[in-house]
């Protein structure tokens, strides 16, 4: 009787302290889940912010790269018309001398013979006809420089931004050119 009852308490023992281990396994295994669970859930959100980082640093560099090359686009426009209307100006220049020589035609015996006045108002006449001609080398000018940016506006409005950056380059007159028609116009200006 004695032998049973020591059996049957000894073998609850066991049983509670098998019961203990299995429950301290359990606790250990929870916990061991729950770290990974918290490891796993903090590199998830460290990844998501590395690349929320990596976005934003992508996009403002995208809007650098847009912002320069407008920029650039802009810049070669400007020089383009600059230049163009350096030509333009040039051009009526030119045109207004070569018209003051033609207009003042040649000097003949007869007109050498009349008298100061007759000369003076012969002049006048001239001047008139210079200021008239003037008026209407600009006008024509102008009208035509109107002509030129509305067809450029039109045709770069139908072209990429890479061939109207090409073309705009093409455009520009060299430094050599420029050069010489800085040369060109000082010899016609001596």
């Amino acid at each position: 009787m004695l032998r049973t009852e020591e059996r049957q308490r000894l073998a609850r023992e066991r049983r509670e302290e098998r019961e203990k281990q299995h429950a301290a396994k359990e606790t250990q295994i929870l916990e061991k889940e729950r770290k990974a669970k918290l490891q796993y859930e903090k590199q998830l959100e460290e990844r998501q912010r590395r690349l929320k980082e990596m976005k934003q640093k992508e996009e403002q560099r995208r809007a650098a790269v847009e912002e320069k090359r407008k920029q650039k686009i802009e810049e070669e426009k400007e020089r383009y018309e600059a230049a163009l209307h350096r030509t333009l100006e040039r051009n009526q220049r030119l045109e207004t001398r070569q018209k003051r020589w033609s207009w003042g035609g040649s000097v003949t015996p007869d007109s050498e013979s009349k008298t100061g006045k007759q000369h003076s108002s012969k002049r006048s006449p001239s001047t008139a006809n210079l200021k008239q001609g003037e008026a209407a080398v600009s006008k024509r000018l102008s009208s035509s420089a109107a002509l030129l940016n509305a067809s450029d506006r039109t045709r770069r409005s139908q072209l990429s931004p890479l061939d109207s950056s090409v073309i705009s380059r093409l455009l520009a007159p060299t430094q050599a050119s420029l050069a010489r028609s800085k040369s060109a116009a000082t010899l016609s200006a001596d």
